[in-house]
């Protein structure tokens, strides 16, 4: 990529080691000169929100550079990830890299050479928890000059975050944003030489790097990113601006990928998608989230689940193709946002209450045991009282068993961030207890429902409170513990449920 004339780098406050003997391509003075024109490239929310009719290049052909291979012999790196499912599949990649480059996992902070923060910007406390822990590594640094420290993931593309980085956070070394992951090596080396804060955040759409390295995070469920990006610019959403466009893997090297994870051994995959069920619409060729699903059911794994969707883009070919099960479980996250058509309009969600009431009709009719849950925000700019009792109506209307619910977090660079609102923030937050409290009390209700029945558990592990008991998930993704033998973990175990809690299930072996 043709880099752009940008302003002059934010000089480090701090000495930079003398590491030039680590890189022996960088062996002539007349390299290591060329070499500091650091980087410094961020993100232009101008540039993001242009949307251009082109083509999105695949590649194949990924290496490390030769000189990175064994770069981070004897170190180690730690990432801590916010966010969403989308974030834990770029962790996984980031992983894969260091991995790829000689480094080694730990667990402790205190002991790892590279920090990566890998964060979100879907809501405001996602970002103070992250500069919360820049607080916490600035000593960090301090004890260990050669510790580079990293930002990456959506809180990176955005302009004012990486403003608030380079002001009040100089002892970050590295900023990178979601596009160019695969140069995570490249910006390691640049970092550890270079006298400056290096940032390459791209404001474009990326391409499709195929053959990346992956460090997955457990042996029996993987996520498998099917396509990037999305282009439904809801008026309260970063992530087109974070994200990019969407753009489709192709279906091959999908299916390849999944066939593969069979072959390891792994019980359930996860497709993913920021807005998964548009899979297929930029391709070059008729082909959707449907035809996927259905040639996935002929590979041997137990589970396939799919995540997020929306329901614009929810067809009538899809549910045809998930109600003949099989592998795919009828589980499925549906958000809906708000039951007002007037909150549905101002939010540009592109579709209304009756739409998302009369597709819910299709499913059960197809699907008459099927769980949804579901997104909702309550306390959208001059939400009425009337309007959030039409989102609590919609919410027993459709009976979710569980749902993500959040208050409205203004993201600047969305059109709704700029909007005047007149409901106090404790009306707000009364208005998310009530919401809370239906929710729960459907849960709780949809978990009772199992008393008596026998299903069929992913066993994952220990449970976390008491290492006595198993923990696993049922194919509708509800939680259930149970005493058992450890040789059980990783199996897939009949259970018989003996008590229901509000999220979890109380089990015990046939």
């Amino acid at each position: 990529m043709k880099e752009e004339k940008q302003a002059q780098p934010i000089e480090k406050h701090h000495e930079q080691p003398d590491n030039l003997s680590r890189l022996k391509k960088l062996e002539s003075d007349e390299l290591v000169n060329k070499y500091f024109q650091t980087t410094y490239q961020p993100p232009n929310l101008k540039k993001a929100r242009k949307r251009l009719k082109q083509d999105v290049n695949v590649h194949y052909d990924y290496e490390i550079p030769s000189d990175m291979q064994s770069i981070g012999k004897d170190k180690t790196f730690y990432i801590r990830t916010y966010g969403c499912q989308m974030n834990e599949h770029d962790t996984e990649v980031m992983a894969g890299l260091m991995t790829a480059m000689g480094y080694q996992a730990t667990d402790q902070m205190k002991q790892a050479d590279v920090i990566l923060l890998n964060t979100c910007a879907i809501r405001e406390n996602a970002e103070n928890k992250v500069f919360g822990e820049l607080g916490h590594i600035k000593p960090l640094k301090k004890e260990n000059p050669d510790l580079i420290v990293a930002i990456c993931g959506c809180m990176s593309q955005e302009e004012s975050v990486v403003n608030r980085l380079l002001q009040k956070h100089p002892f970050v070394d590295l900023i990178f944003g979601t596009h160019n992951i695969h140069r995570l090596p490249e910006l390691i080396k640049e970092a550890m030489f270079s006298k400056a804060m290096v940032v390459e955040v791209w404001s474009k759409e990326g391409d499709i790097i195929e053959n990346l390295p992956k460090k997955r995070q457990g042996k029996l469920k993987a996520w498998v990113n099917i396509m990037y990006g999305c282009d439904k610019f809801c008026t309260y959403c970063i992530v087109p601006y974070t994200r990019g466009k969407e753009r489709s893997r192709l279906p091959d090297d999908v299916i390849a990928e999944v066939k593969e994870l069979a072959q390891q051994g792994y019980k359930e995959v996860t497709l993913l998608g920021q807005n998964v069920n548009a899979y297929g619409k930029d391709l070059p060729f008729t082909y959707g989230l449907g035809q996927l699903m259905e040639a996935l059911t002929e590979i041997d794994i137990p589970r396939i689940r799919f995540t997020t969707s929306h329901p614009r883009d929810f067809d009538d070919h899809l549910i045809d193709v998930l109600a003949r099960g099989r592998n795919l479980l009828d589980h499925i996250h549906l958000p809906v946002q708000s039951g007002s058509n007037e909150i549905l309009r101002i939010m540009a969600r592109r579709h209304t209450r009756e739409d998302y009431l009369a597709l819910v009709k299709k499913i059960r009719e197809r699907m008459p045991e099927a769980t949804l849950t579901t997104d909702i925000i309550v306390g959208f700019p001059n939400e009425t009282e009337a309007q959030f009792e039409e989102t609590l109506q919609l919410v027993e209307m459709v009976g979710f068993e569980h749902a993500f619910t959040f208050i409205y977090s203004p993201r600047e660079g969305t059109p709704a961030a700029k909007w005047q609102d007149d409901v106090p923030m404790q009306v707000k937050k009364e208005r998310l207890n009530r919401l809370n409290a239906l929710v729960n009390k459907q849960s709780r209700a949809a978990m009772e429902q199992y008393v008596g029945e026998v299903v069929t558990v992913l066993v994952e592990g220990e449970s976390r409170k008491d290492a006595e008991v198993l923990s696993g998930y049922t194919e509708r993704n509800k939680l259930v513990n149970f005493k058992g033998s450890k040789t059980l973990i990783g199996q897939m175990v009949p259970v018989k449920i003996t008590e229901a809690k509000t999220w979890s299930l109380l089990g015990e072996e046939i």
